[in-house]
């Protein structure tokens, strides 16, 4: 079973970095989205989003409804990435008391890897709140797999 999870693990490491080397325009959904969702669906309650970012407010006025879809999917992508990272890595990790905090470091280590990674990519910004998005999917999924992973209690004799 680790073994297998090490492949995840070099699986979704492999694909953070392949993602972070292209430029926007290689990896745009816009074109597919447009194909796939032509009548717009969900057009009017995303209108009603604004999503505070980078200095700027994101919208479907601001963005356009395409590109204002591919921004959500884009973010997602970053939360569950780093979620599954998280999950992957704690999976790893020897079951030791701090295997949480140091699987949320190494999370932590590699949204950052990621984003100077991606700043070295032309037409590619990195944002400390992609490392924060990325960072609250860790703690997501590293919350649930605790909260859903038994816990041994010690059997004291009398």
């Amino acid at each position: 079973m680790k073994k297998l999870v090490a492949i995840l693990l070099i699986g979704i490491i492999a694909g953070l970095f392949i993602s972070s080397s292209q430029t926007y325009d290689q990896q745009t959904i816009v074109p597919d989205l447009e194909r796939l969702l032509p009548d717009r669906p969900l057009e009017e309650p995303l209108a009603k989003l604004e999503i505070p970012y980078w200095g700027k407010t994101i919208s479907v006025e601001e963005r356009g409804y395409y590109y204002f879809l591919e921004f959500l999917i884009r973010k997602a992508a970053h939360f569950f990435t780093f979620g599954a990272l998280a999950a992957v890595l704690y999976w790893l990790l020897p079951k030791m008391r701090l295997r949480f905090f140091l699987a949320l470091l190494l999370s932590f280590a590699a949204a950052s890897a990621d984003e100077f990674h991606q700043s070295l990519t032309g037409g590619r910004t990195a944002t400390w709140q992609d490392v924060a998005l990325d960072l609250s999917g860790a703690i997501v999924f590293l919350t649930v797999i605790r909260l859903f992973t038994p816990r041994r209690t010690r059997r004291t004799t009398c």
